[in-house]
């Protein structure tokens, strides 16, 4: 899919709620500008359908951001077609802040449509932001080659999973998950929680990497935060996420696994 001299089109979409997205895409763009083949364009939302009509990769980094059915579309188009998209975070995170009697509730309306079968996951809720160690579910996959079971601080992500996912790392939580509208009961079961995998859609391939919270201290505005008097960099401060985010962003890029560029196959 590459264009003259293999040149890669890539669309980064970062934006959304209650993140520090100016971190977030920094790292990102840092990551992508490794490799030379690779243009990027940036963006803040779905709204850029002639870039991903042109898109060999695409990258997001979102919270609560919803696509339009035109651009649901359009993202799953890139797929099928043999594109590659590695979602991060948020991405599949649809969220409605709700007061009942002064309790701030969030609601996850299913509003992501057929993209939520796409992504392959929709996510319900998390439990209080706190460390929690995450294991290595397939060590034998070179995304995961050489990483322990590691600890980060971060949004343990309680989804609703679409399809068959190849689960690399995950992450074990039974429990509530307060301020949550499905926290009650999304978390009672004892499955584990997938924190990366890869899911074939059509010719291409999502890669969902679950980790990556960030907050600087004026995110929450919305919420009637005005400075919450700290900066959050959670993972992005844990050596083994970096790691498997390097080679995430090398797998997205290349078509194929490290080893395999590594090894010219």
């Amino acid at each position: 899919m590459a264009g003259p001299a293999g040149r890669l089109d890539a669309v980064l979409v970062c934006g959304g709620r209650w993140h520090d997205f100016d971190h977030a895409r920094l790292r990102l763009l840092e990551l992508l500008g490794e490799h030379p083949r690779v243009r990027t364009t940036v963006h803040q939302d779905y709204d850029c359908p002639d870039a991903l009509d042109r898109a060999d990769l695409l990258v997001t980094y979102t919270c609560d951001v919803r696509p339009r059915p035109a651009q649901r579309a359009a993202l799953a188009r890139l797929v099928e077609r043999g594109g590659r998209w590695l979602a991060l975070h948020g991405t599949n995170a649809v969220i409605e802040p709700s007061t009942h009697g002064g309790t701030r509730e969030f609601t996850t309306p299913r509003l992501l449509g057929e993209l939520a079968q796409v992504l392959g996951s929709q996510f319900l809720a998390h439990p209080p932001i706190a460390p929690y160690e995450v294991r290595v579910t397939d060590p034998g996959h070179p995304l995961v080659a050489g990483i322990g079971p590691f600890t980060v601080t971060d949004e343990l992500y309680v989804c609703e999973l679409h399809g068959e996912l190849e689960v690399l790392l995950h992450a074990e939580y039974t429990g509530p998950c307060r301020g949550f509208a499905e926290g009650a009961t999304a978390a009672l079961d004892r499955a584990p929680r997938p924190v990366l995998y890869l899911k074939r859609h059509g010719l291409g391939e999502v890669c969902y990497f679950t980790l990556g919270h960030c907050r600087g201290r004026y995110d929450m505005q919305d919420l009637g935060v005005a400075d919450t008097g700290r900066v959050d960099r959670g993972p992005w401060q844990t050596p083994e996420f970096l790691t498997v985010l390097r080679r995430c962003v090398e797998r997205t890029v290349s078509g194929r696994s490290p080893a395999q560029q590594r090894a010219g196959a």
